[in-house]
């Protein structure tokens, strides 16, 4: 069963440096944030060999939020080997995620 991996300043790079990866710039208060919440824990298992799929709470890791330019939340990502190649700012489906993440796979 796949899981998101969490990331920070330590294991960024190292993660999201190769494949395709989902990055989800998220904080516990944030009620959209919640909501695609089980929509990327659906994705993890759903890409578990194929796509990074992961997280990063930016009240914790605020010098990532910083880094990227995250304004406002939820922010996510779409990286290829370590490229920013799409953002998609607020809440979306997981279909519409899933579009992004085949187009690069």
């Amino acid at each position: 069963m796949g899981k998101y991996i969490e990331l920070n300043n330590d294991n960024f790079d190292a993660t999201v440096g190769e494949g395709v990866s989902l990055v989800d710039f998220w904080a516990p208060w944030c009620g959209p944030c919640r909501m695609i919440a089980p929509v990327i824990e659906e994705l993890a298992q759903d890409y578990e060999g194929k796509a990074n799929i992961c997280k990063v709470n930016t009240d914790e890791e605020q010098e990532l939020a910083v880094k990227f330019g995250v304004r406002s939340i939820p922010t996510i990502l779409i990286m290829k080997d370590g490229e920013i190649v799409d953002t998609m700012i607020g809440a979306a489906s997981k279909q519409a995620f899933a579009e992004k993440l085949d187009g690069l796979l």
